[in-house]
Parts: structure tokens; C-alpha cells; sequence
């Protein structure tokens, strides 16, 4: 991916479109009727895609492995 910032990259191939509401429940009500639309797999897609813009090197990191051994308390 080119060195351009997490939120351009994500408006570049997000579908645009502009709604006028009336109220802050009518928006989002409608954005909970959008969400609600789309299939399981296309919200994923959206999940990887943000995550894939704030985090671009993801796949290639790990998590660190961490050992601890702590004594328990005889009663």
C-alpha cells in the first residue's frame, strides 16, 4: 500500500453518498438500517479495511509470548 494516511486511503474505496436527516435519531436509526442490510461477510470486509488502514504491517506482527510463574498462597 502507498505511504497515504489510514483515512484517505479508506475514503478512496468507500462508496460516497450524502443524506439529509432531520434529527440525530432518524440518522441513526438509518445507519443501524444500513449496517443491518449488509451481509455477514460485508461487514467483515469493512472491519478488515479499517483495521488494515490503521494497522497496515497487522499480518506481520505477533504477539509477545509472556511466562510468569507466581507462588500461590498455602492456607
Amino acid at each position: 500500500m502507498p505511504c497515504i494516511s489510514a483515512a484517505a486511503w479508506y475514503a478512496g474505496r468507500m462508496e460516497k453518498a450524502a443524506r439529509i436527516f432531520h434529527s440525530f435519531a432518524e440518522a441513526e436509526k438509518a445507519e443501524r438500517e444500513y449496517y443491518r442490510s449488509l451481509t455477514p461477510e460485508q461487514r467483515l470486509e469493512i472491519l478488515f479495511d479499517l483495521v488494515a488502514a490503521q494497522h497496515p504491517h497487522a499480518t506481520e506482527q505477533r504477539l509477545e509470548r509472556v511466562c510468569r510463574i507466581i507462588k500461590l498462597q498455602e492456607d
